[in-house]
Order: structure tokens, then C-alpha cells, then sequence
């Protein structure tokens, strides 16, 4: 079937190589773009069939530019990436249709399993999936295991456990073991009849702060006249009397009048305050109140809400005005985590609460060292409320608990979810000062039998283990002439000889590496590295803007002949050792060196630049080069050697970066006219230029946009260059403290 175009829209580099190297592999055509302007030019220049957009892009730049992706193009496939779950963004992303979400880390498996949701969506759109390229090598065989490691340990520890076995039926006849279990039991169903109480304690005291907001004098009018400010004069003071977290007054429609939050963790009184919410009015408690209802208990409702701004307990109540009419509802609220917290504090045992599902919602316990309910317990739980009670043993942090399970329940009886109460265990056990000492004596010797034979065993496998780390460390730190001796016939046998071998290969790799590092730039080495291991024998051509810069030395020709070929090495390795660092620096990439010239481009590894920075990038760096090198020439004249004269080009322009050659021998470069503009007008530096320097062309100067200010730009007219019909425009690059004086003549 045909190739797919796939446009991946990533911020970072790592994340967005694993999925090209992805859809490269399936032979599907990829543009990368790492900024949501470059990704509009590319969604109009390509029109791809297939989006991957990171969901983290700051703002909401990442949802104007989805609504621009999806208005392009109705049938354009859609996956959202993200590194950590975004439930707001991923809401808002599922509110405008998009519902394939493909998270950290993007292995092969999770890819597919996306790409079969779009399938699932519109299958005639969507690629078949290919089956991964190529097999793994087969194995090394290791030698044969003759005696495990596990017969030599597990054996003689079987006798000592059998010896152990019989002390210990000695013992258990002669101790009377007492527990306390029960007790532990009864004191824990004690605390969790206390958090009970206190939570409906906790209610009724909202409640009364609830009928105080209701029933104060003019709280109705203010309300049905929507005087946010008048209420909150008449509400604020009871709210910070009664030191209550949340208040929400809503109006007769649900929508909130005035609303007073303040976080669990600020100061008594230090609220947020904000209105216009309709958030309530879905929430089954308030409709209601709305609507007038009553149970045995009264017009008042209560219920636990995940908003927006936590998770909190709400109790709710109407506002009625002199002649009984339905003005309003009053709210009031407190968070989860203050709840859990301040149970904690009245019975002294740690409090979790949990959804339906089980899901925790708040608890005095770390969120992570505690584990979830399932959703079963849970739901067994609020089953069998009324017969028994439900526990289950909890270890954190090396602390057993023991947890009991009860329903949570409003004041009408409604469950809420499920409530946790927990103590540590503790047991007690009595004896009798000869039994101690009885005790006291088998325990020891065991021990010191446990301690003899460990020790012995310990010695005998930790002696090889402990050689292989010291060699593991040399190796740690570059030594790859170490060899560990293989003794024996068991596993540690086996580890050392797969050791040797695994020494043996990174010797052959790190030649390799350090053969390939010095012939290739590290920008390159590594875009051969995934290439390779991607399966791939080629590098794809990549078309790119990019800009090109292009050195070269003025009459070295006649400075080689004058001199011999190994005095013209050493020249050239230093003129270069002070040259390439610069490129480096500046994010460039030296593509190659052809005798005294240098090719290097920007904008293109490790990522894709606009190339406003690619051009300013090469500006930069062909500046401090021009000065590293009247610096290299004041030392050469002092010592009595030619001076090295060069000329920089920088053009930019659309190029092609990829492997070039046979399939046996590539070179990583780049082609087009970009190239050639940038060597002729390195050429041009020998005519328009006395000394060193550099020249840009008019679409270098073009891309520098506003950076064009931090340099000195000396217009010097239009040139012809060979190779090209029109005239080129063409610039004198120089700091903006060098004013060079030039005559030419347009």
C-alpha cells in the first residue's frame, strides 16, 4: 500500500526519534517540526494524512493549532502525545473529537495499538501494520550448569531449617503464647466507630453553619437581586468565624452568586473569592434543593464533589425569603484532605477515604506507599455494611497496619464511598522466665549456626561475585583490558564467561565508535547509530531550510607547494582545532574538510531549526572564527610562518541532508543550490575582501529578520556567481563594533 504522510509536532528530540524512527521503519514519509509555527507551514506544504501532536506545547497555542489541523483537513488522523497524564488537556482535546492519546514511553507495541484505534475509526484510511523488520541474532551458547547455585545454598540451609523445625515444636509445647489480636481488633473498631462519629459531628456542625448563611437577615434579597458584594459582606464574617473552608452561594437557576475558597493549607480567612460558576447546577444535591425536595431528615442534602478545585464535602441547603419562596441554595464545604487529616487528630488512627470504586481520594498515609482498593472490596463493602465489617492488612514503609473498611455515608444515608481507618498491630506474648531463657538459648545457637554456615556459603559465592565487580567498575571507568578467570561449573561460571565475551565486544565497539567519531561528526555518528539500529542501511534524505557555511583558505595551493606535506598537516590541524570548536558551539555541524576548506551547516541536526536561528547561528560563529583566526595569525607571524587568510560564504536556502554513496559506503552531507551559492560566494570573498572575512547572501540576510541588528551588514551590490543566471546580492558580515569601509560600485 502506499506510504502515509506523518507530521510529528514534538517539543523534544528523544520523544520525537522514537516515533519517526517508528514510521520510518514502515516505510511512511515523516517531517518533524518542533515549534507550532513551523508546524502550520509544514500542515499547508505537506498535508499530511497523519498527526502526532504533543499535548504539553505551552498555553493553548496546542488547541488553536489543533482546530487549525482538523478545519484543513476533515480526514486528517489525529493522536495527541503526552509525557504525563493531563486530564483538563485531554478533555478538552476528546471536546473537539480528538480520542486517540498515545503516552510515555512510545514503544513499538503502543504505537500499533493507536494506530488500530484510528483504524477502529475509519479502517479505510489508516495503514496495515507491517510485522517488525528483522530477527535477533542467535545467542552464544554458555556452557552447561552442572551443579546450581541453588542445590549449594538451598541444601545445607534445608538441614539446619529441618534441625530449626524441631527445636521449635520443642518450644511451642512448652510457651504459652498469648495474643492480642483481638484486642488490637476491638481497638480498632473503636477508632473507626470514633471517625464515624466525628464525621457526624463534623456534618451537623456544617450543617449549623449552613442554616446561619441561610437564615441571616437579607441574604435572600441579595441574592435573588444577584448583589454579589452584599452577600458576601453578610457571609464572609460567618465563614471566618466558623473557620469554614469553602462557602458557595448560588442563585435560584444554580449558578453561584458569591463563592469563598480557601486551600487547605492557608491561613484562617485567606480566601479566593469568584462567581458566575454554573459547575452545580449538574450536581444531583443542589437540583435537589432546587427543586424543593425533602427527606426524613429535612430539606438539607450532603455529597462529596470532584471540582475543579478539589475534592470536597459539601452539605446544601435553600435560602427562602419571608414568604417561604426559593431565593437561593447555600453550600458549604470542606476538603477531602482536611477531613482525613483532622480524623486523624480526634482518634489518633490514620483515615483514608475512597471512591465507590476505590479509588483514593484523600488519606494521612503517602499516596505512594499506600495500595488501592480493588473495585470489588469496595464494592463488598458497601454490600455488606450492615452485617460486618471488612479489614485488610497494609504495609507501609516497613509499618504493618491493619485497615478497616466501612462505608461512607451522608446524613441521609446516601454512601459516599468507602471510609479506611488504620493502626499499626501490635502483639504481646507472655512468658515465663524459664521459658525466656529456654528461648533465649535455641534462638541463640540457631543464630550462631545461621551466622557459621551464611558466612561459609556467603564467602564461597561472593568471592567470585566480588571479583567481577572490581572488574565490572574497571570496566566502569574505560578499562576494557580486564579478565575475570572462569572457575568452576555453576551460574558464576557461566557470569564470568559472559563477562569475558561481553569485554571482548566492547573492545571491538569502542574502536569501532572512536574509529566513527573521528571520521564523522557526533551530530552524525549518532543519526547513524539510530539508523542502523532502526534496521535501516541508508539514511532517507531529509529537505530542509537550512543555512551553509563555507570556508576556505586564500592561496594554500601555493603555501602546500612551498612547503612539505607534513609541516601543511600540522598546519591545517591546528588552523582546524581552532575552527571547529566554534561550529560546535553555535549547534553547527562540520560536514567535511577538503584539503584547507570546510563545510558546515546549521539548522539540521540534532533537530530542526526556523531558519531565523539557523542564519543567526552561522552569523555568530563565522564572526568569533574571523577572530580565532587574526588571533592564529598574530601567533604564526611571530614565529615566522605565512599567514592563513581565509574567506567565509553563509548562504540559506532549501537543502537536501542525507546519506550519500554506494550501499556499502555512505557519507552523511547535504546537496542543492543552497551549497553551491554558499562556495561562490566564499569565492567572492577573494575579490571584495583584503583580509579575512565573511560574506552572506541577500536570503541569509533575509532570514536574520531582527537579529539583522546585531551585526555590522555592509551591502557590497550585486554579484555574478558562477553557476547562477541573476545576480546575487551580497553582504560584508563584521561586528557591530567594526565599521569596514568599502568602496563598490552596485
Amino acid at each position: 500500500m502506499p506510504a502515509l504522510r506523518v507530521l510529528i509536532v514534538q517539543q523534544q528530540a528523544q520523544p520525537a526519534q522514537a516515533l519517526t524512527r517508528f514510521f520510518r521503519d514502515r516505510g511512511d514519509q515523516v517531517w518533524e517540526a518542533w515549534e507550532l509555527g513551523q508546524a502550520e507551514a509544514l500542515l499547508k506544504q505537506v498535508k499530511p494524512q497523519v498527526l502526532l501532536l504533543d499535548l504539553h506545547f505551552p498555553g493553548d497555542g496546542w488547541l488553536n493549532f489543533l482546530r487549525k489541523a482538523q478545519s484543513s483537513d476533515p480526514r486528517l488522523k489525529i493522536i495527541l502525545t503526552n509525557q504525563i497524564p493531563d486530564v483538563q488537556r485531554e478533555m478538552q482535546a476528546k471536546s473537539n473529537g480528538v480520542n486517540v492519546f498515545l503516552r510515555h514511553p512510545f514503544h513499538t507495541r503502543w504505537i500499533e495499538l493507536a494506530l488500530r484505534r484510528l483504524e477502529s475509526i475509519d479502517a479505510p484510511t489508516q495503514p496495515r501494520l507491517q510485522p517488525p523488520a528483522g530477527a535477533p541474532a542467535a545467542p552464544v551458547s554458555p556452557p552447561n550448569v552442572k551443579i546450581p547455585v541453588r542445590l549449594k545454598i538451598t541444601l545445607p540451609y534445608l538441614l539446619l531449617a529441618l534441625l530449626f523445625a524441631l527445636a521449635s515444636a520443642y518450644i511451642i509445647t512448652q510457651v504459652v503464647v498469648e495474643s492480642v489480636q483481638d484486642r488490637f481488633f476491638n481497638q480498632l473498631v473503636a477508632t473507626g466507630r470514633q471517625t464515624s462519629d466525628w464525621m457526624v459531628r463534623e456534618e451537623d456542625r456544617l450543617l449549623a453553619t449552613l442554616r446561619l448563611l441561610a437564615n441571616t437577615q437579607g441574604m435572600a434579597d441579595a441574592i435573588q437581586n444577584g448583589d454579589a458584594e452584599q452577600v458576601r459582606l453578610l457571609a464572609l464574617p460567618l465563614a471566618v468565624n466558623s473557620n469554614e473552608e469553602t462557602i458557595e452561594i448560588l442563585d435560584a437557576q444554580g449558578v453561584t452568586v458569591f463563592s469563598a475558597r480557601r486551600a487547605p493549607d492557608a491561613a484562617r480567612g485567606e480566601y479566593t473569592y469568584t462567581r458566575g460558576d454554573p459547575f452545580f447546577i449538574q450536581q444531583t444535591f443542589v437540583q435537589r434543593v432546587l427543586r424543593g425536595e425533602q427527606d426524613e431528615r429535612g430539606d438539607k442534602f450532603a455529597a462529596f464533589t470532584p471540582a475543579p478545585w478539589g475534592n470536597l464535602f459539601y452539605v446544601s441547603g435553600p435560602v427562602l425569603d419571608a414568604e417561604g419562596q426559593l431565593r437561593g441554595v447555600v453550600l458549604v464545604g470542606k476538603s477531602a484532605d482536611t477531613l482525613v487529616r483532622e480524623m486523624k487528630s480526634e482518634t489518633l488512627g490514620d483515615t483514608t477515604l475512597y471512591s465507590l470504586q476505590g479509588e483514593r481520594i484523600a488519606s494521612t498515609f503517602p499516596s505512594a506507599s499506600q495500595p488501592a482498593l480493588e473495585p470489588v472490596t469496595a464494592q463488598e463493602v458497601i454490600t455488606s455494611q450492615d452485617q460486618a465489617s471488612k479489614s485488610r492488612p497494609l504495609n507501609l514503609d516497613g509499618n504493618a497496619y491493619t485497615e478497616l473498611l466501612g462505608a461512607w455515608e451522608a446524613r441521609s444515608g446516601e454512601d459516599l464511598g468507602v471510609l479506611g481507618v488504620s493502626l499499626t498491630q501490635a502483639f504481646l506474648v507472655r512468658t515465663s522466665q524459664v521459658t525466656r531463657l529456654q528461648v533465649f538459648g535455641l534462638i541463640t545457637i540457631s543464630i550462631l549456626l545461621v551466622i557459621l554456615i551464611g558466612v561459609y556459603l556467603a564467602n564461597l559465592i561472593t568471592r567470585p561475585l566480588l571479583r567481577l565487580v572490581r572488574a565490572s567498575s574497571q570496566v566502569a571507568q574505560g578499562n576494557l583490558g580486564v579478565k575475570v578467570n572462569v572457575e568452576g561449573n555453576d551460574e558464576l561460571s557461566v557470569l564470568a564467561h559472559a563477562f569475558n565475551a561481553m569485554v571482548a565486544g566492547l573492545q571491538e565497539g569502542f574502536i569501532y565508535r572512536d574509529l566513527l567519531g573521528r571520521t564523522v561528526s557526533p551530530e552524525v555518528r549518532e543519526q547513524l547509530r539510530q539508523t542502523f539500529g532502526s534496521g535501516n542501511l541508508r539514511l532517507e534524505g531529509q529537505q530542509a531550510v537550512a543555512t551553509v557555511l563555507m570556508s576556505d583558505i586564500r592561496g594554500f595551493t601555493t603555501l602546500g607547494e612551498q612547503s612539505d606535506p607534513a609541516t601543511v598537516m600540522n598546519w591545517l590541524n591546528e588552523y582546524f582545532d581552532r575552527l571547529v570548536p566554534i561550529i560546535v558551539k553555535h549547534g553547527g555541524v562540520v560536514n567535511k574538510f577538503d584539503g584547507d576548506a570546510m563545510l558546515a551547516f546549521f539548522g539540521i541536526l540534532p533537530r530542526l531549526l526556523s531558519p531565523k536561528k539557523s542564519a543567526l547561528a552561522a552569523c555568530q560563529a563565522a564572526i568569533e572564527m574571523t577572530a580565532a583566526i587574526n588571533e592564529l595569525n598574530h601567533v604564526r607571524e611571530a614565529r615566522g610562518d605565512p599567514l592563513l587568510v581565509t574567506g567565509i560564504g553563509i548562504n540559506t536556502g532549501v537543502v537536501i541532508a542525507g546519506g550519500l554513496g554506494a550501499r556499502d559506503r555512505l557519507h552523511y552531507t547535504i546537496i542543492g543550490d543552497t551549497v553551491n551559492t554558499a562556495q561562490r560566494l566564499e569565492a567572492l570573498t577573494r575579490q571584495l575582501l583584503k583580509g579575512s572575512g565573511s560574506l552572506i547572501g541577500h536570503s541569509t540576510y533575509t532570514a536574520l529578520e531582527e537579529y539583522q541588528q546585531q551585526f555590522a551588514l555592509q551591502p557590497l551590490g550585486l554579484h555574478s556567481v558562477k553557476g547562477k543566471l541573476e545576480r546575487v546580492m551580497v553582504y560584508r558580515l563584521s561586528p557591530v563594533s567594526e565599521l569596514p569601509k568599502v568602496d563598490v560600485t552596485l
